[in-house]
């Protein structure tokens, strides 16, 4: 199954490392990612793979979430097919 996450908040150093090792340690595949700096926000897309993940949906969810917190950001993950449908007119 595919993902998107989505990640929105002030640039710093170390975000793509930090949520890239935060899947990594899950075994998510990263198949693409979409980053620029909008006015000083940082924003980022990533499409996501959790075929091989060891642990579900729900678990990297909430560590993404958490990792957010932690570094004031806001990282959200949806199903593919979820995110399509909610951005398709």
């Amino acid at each position: 199954m595919n993902a998107i996450v989505t990640v929105i908040g002030e640039n710093r150093v170390g975000i793509i490392a930090a949520i890239s090792m935060r899947l990594a340690g899950f075994g998510v595949d990263i198949l693409d990612v979409s980053q620029t700096i909008l006015n000083g926000s940082f924003t980022m897309v990533m499409v996501v793979n959790l075929e091989g993940a060891s642990a579900s949906f729900a678990e990297i969810r909430d560590a993404l979430t958490e990792l957010g917190r932690e570094r004031a950001l806001s990282i959200r993950i949806q199903r593919q097919e979820i995110f399509e449908a909610m951005h398709t007119v």
